[in-house]
């Protein structure tokens, strides 16, 4: 059954839809949009990690990049609308590879957010996102198909299915699996229903997992996981792909762990602060992925946010929330730097976050320089506030303070994506052929990386959209639509 099924599936995902008009409303976003035009004088970060080049001429026609490269060797034809750049940098639209069409109302409640989402992502020079895990797959697949339909301003999606979910989860709004029958249905279903990939959750069984896995990769799919029964060593041998958030989810250095089962001991993220991400068991632990070649996916940004003292929250965030989603933001972050509190409340000191912090950006640095595949994504769940495409910036910028350089960071958060996905040849980097998927900013990110976040124009298949209109239009919905 599986391989009469394969090759319909394969040729669906190998054949770009066909190219949709954009709708009067997703119009009013745009602010460029020509079927040829020229981006003059400006400063190329092309995404392969190398140093960006100066004065540079990038040549777009039908959507596509049709040359790129020193403004002495590019001739614009005349008939070509011309954009003079001096002072911007383009780069390429950012690959989100952890994102989510929903947010957190607190209580293990979680709510899809189809409007505000889509344009905050493309608001922030995310041009396509990987969904990491979803509540409800269809709206995802109705957000995917008006975003290609032209009748909704977003990115391009790839879609990852229902939580992989096994007894004892936390969430109720999960399924739970009941058995590795179950498991295969769940993907082979889902599938068929459009979704791309799945991502494996903390309760997840080995036996569920691996028959998850095997599902999956007979018709071409990946599996991704946030684990926590299953420690990472334990994921590669079963044929993962794809792990996300990093060491401070992996669950197998703890001494009580035991088979198959999520740990339930003391203060874990202790045992993770003290490790040793170069020598012994957890350098051996990156070999391994490395050598299985399972990627994983960096999103220190959600994990900077339940911090004590940082990130400076910004007015753009605050401006995005409902008044109520902003409240239960401002009032955690509050909580989360009274240690007086947490002492009253759990008799104890609070877990040493900044330590553990620091051990992730150490643990993703080692992982890279083992030649370990990383990408990038901002994961907006947490205690709220970290938002779509603002935090896939504070992402990249994060990257950089865990020792990647600029642009060494700018290709995780891009080039990389897109080769997971097997979409390299279209999506990811600022090459000739490639669509023309790229940011417009004011400012030089290969030296001061903050710029990343002072973007002026949003191009995607070579329609520059105003960040600002889109931003715009979703104030104070993050937290109801």
């Amino acid at each position: 059954m599986h391989t009469l099924l394969l090759l319909p599936f394969l040729v669906s995902r190998l054949n770009s839809p066909a190219k949709q008009p954009l709708s009067e409303y997703v119009r009013s976003f745009v602010k460029v949009d020509a079927p040829m035009f020229a981006l003059t004088h400006t400063r190329v970060i092309d995404g392969t990690g190398a140093p960006a080049r100066e004065g540079q001429t990038l040549l777009v026609k039908d959507g596509k990049i049709a040359a790129v490269g020193d403004e002495k060797s590019i001739s614009v034809p005349p008939n070509a609308t011309t954009l003079d750049l001096h002072g911007k940098t383009v780069i390429p639209g950012l690959v989100g590879m952890h994102e989510h069409m929903f947010y957190s109302n607190g209580w293990g409640i979680f709510t899809e957010m189809p409007i505000s989402f889509p344009r905050l992502y493309l608001a922030g020079g995310v041009t396509t996102v990987r969904t990491a895990g979803t509540f409800e797959p269809d709206t995802d697949l109705g957000i995917k198909r008006r975003i290609e339909n032209g009748e909704m301003p977003g990115p391009k999606m790839r879609l990852t299915g229902p939580y992989l979910e096994g007894k004892g989860s936390w969430s109720m709004q999960m399924h739970t699996l009941n058995g590795p029958e179950d498991a295969a249905r769940t993907v082979n279903y889902w599938l068929d229903e459009g979704i791309e990939g799945f991502k494996a959750y903390m309760y997840i069984s080995p036996a569920e997992l691996a028959a998850a896995i095997k599902a999956a990769h007979l018709r071409g799919a990946k599996v991704t996981g946030h684990l926590a029964s299953i420690g990472f060593r334990e994921a590669a041998a079963l044929g993962i792909d794809n792990i996300e958030h990093g060491l401070i989810t992996d669950t197998e250095f703890f001494p009580e762990k035991k088979p198959g089962e999520v740990p339930n001991g003391p203060h874990h993220l202790d045992i993770l602060a003290k490790l040793d991400v170069r020598t012994g068991p957890v350098y051996d632990m990156i070999v391994d992925l490395v050598n299985r070649h399972v990627a994983i996916t960096s999103t220190l940004a959600v994990f900077e946010m339940s911090l004590p003292g940082r990130p400076s929250i910004q007015s753009r965030v605050l401006d995005a929330m409902t008044v109520e989603a902003r409240a239960d933001l401002l009032g955690a972050k509050v909580g989360i730097a009274d240690i007086a509190a947490h002492r009253r409340d759990y008799g104890d000191d609070p877990p040493v976050y900044p330590e553990v912090f620091r051990k992730e950006m150490e643990f993703e640095y080692a992982f890279v320089q083992a030649g370990g595949h990383l990408m990038a994504g901002v994961d907006p769940t947490g205690i709220g506030g970290v938002l779509p495409g603002y935090g896939d910036q504070r992402e990249v910028e994060l990257l950089v303070e865990a020792g990647f350089s600029p642009v060494k960071a700018i290709q995780i958060a891009t080039l990389n994506g897109a080769q997971f996905l097997g979409l390299s040849d279209r999506i990811g980097s600022i090459r000739t052929g490639r669509d023309a998927d790229f940011i417009v900013v004011d400012g030089d990110p290969s030296r001061k990386i903050e710029d990343i976040e002072k973007v002026e124009t949003v191009f995607k298949d070579g329609v520059g959209y105003d960040p600002d209109k889109l931003a715009g239009s979703v104030r104070g919905m993050v937290g109801i639509r």
